[in-house]
């Protein structure tokens, strides 16, 4: 089995491009895989290996300036769920584009998995998926908002054009591990909400540590690697990947008429130019080709 940790942490990096090249080094000497984001902000990203090799990296990340204080999310995979290592430089660990946000100099209260069934049953209490809408179509909480949002950058924008909906309400966010609500809660409070909540260690903390049978979560979590999706316990989901546009798909999906593997789903088909198409379809090529010989294609 794989160790998968999922980390972030928002610190002041004066100089990301400095910590890249030893991170880098540090994570093909143990082979670990995954990516890891820098930025002025943080860092923040998802890595698998073995148990020496992933404690080797995360001890790494904590001696780096400001991040004693890591906390990080575990799981396993029966399979490495990444075909390389990218550690990245980045203007943010995660993309929102609102410079005056800063979880530094605050968030919304943290409210842990135990507590948070009954926060988000209060009648007072709005609940926000920050996520993407493919995220949320495979699993959301009951009662849950979903912006729609097809990337987080667009959030500012949906809460202007909907914060009259939620007068006099206390908002409670959550996403898959945390980062998007140090942002987002950030932002309500900048603009003038004044109860903001979000839960400590997102969906995935939420999965491993509320019970299914007193669980409100509906469906599976989204993750960002080759396992696709988990369910209660962090156990894989059913969910497979369209190579093409990065969303979930459920097994049945591979056999409507537009499914073609590596090249096109129901969801994309139309979003793609015969040129990126034929691209598409020689990766796949090459992806067979690798697995004949017992090789993984990076490309994966």
């Amino acid at each position: 089995m794989f160790t998968v940790a999922a980390l972030y942490h928002f610190t002041r990096f004066d100089d990301p491009s400095a910590l890249k090249g030893p991170l880098a080094a540090l994570c093909c000497a143990k082979e670990v895989k995954g990516s890891l984001l820098l930025a002025q902000e943080g860092i923040n990203g998802t890595i698998a290996g073995t148990r020496d090799g992933i404690d080797a990296v995360l001890a790494h990340i904590r001696a780096l300036p400001g991040c004693a204080g890591l906390e990080w999310k575990e799981s396993h995979a029966p399979e490495m769920p990444f075909g390389r290592m990218k550690v990245r430089l980045k203007r943010e660990i995660v993309t929102m584009g609102q410079p005056d946000v800063d979880p530094r100099a605050g968030t919304g209260h943290y409210v842990d998995p135990a507590d948070w069934n009954d926060l988000i049953s209060a009648p007072d209490v709005a609940v926000i998926d920050t996520r993407n809408d493919y995220e949320v179509a495979i699993g959301t909480f009951e009662g849950a908002i979903d912006p729609g949002t097809k990337a987080f950058g667009e959030f500012p924008q949906w809460w202007e054009e909907n914060r009259h909906r939620f007068h006099n309400k206390r908002i409670a966010m959550f996403c898959t591990g945390g980062i998007r609500c140090e942002k987002s809660t950030n932002y309500l409070l900048g603009q003038g909400v004044q109860e903001v909540y979000h839960l400590k260690g997102g969906i995935l903390k939420y999965l491993e540590d509320v019970p299914p049978e007193q669980s409100l979560w509906k469906g599976a979590c989204f993750v960002f690697d080759q396992r696709v999706s988990v369910e209660h316990g962090l156990k894989p989901g059913p969910h497979i990947m369209c190579h093409a546009c990065r969303r979930p798909l459920w097994p049945e999906d591979t056999k409507r008429p537009e499914y073609e593997e590596g090249v096109q789903c129901h969801h994309c088909v139309d979003e793609f130019s015969p040129e990126r198409r034929e691209g598409f379809r020689e990766r796949q090529r090459q992806i067979a080709l690798a697995a004949e010989r017992g090789e993984l294609h990076l490309g994966r």
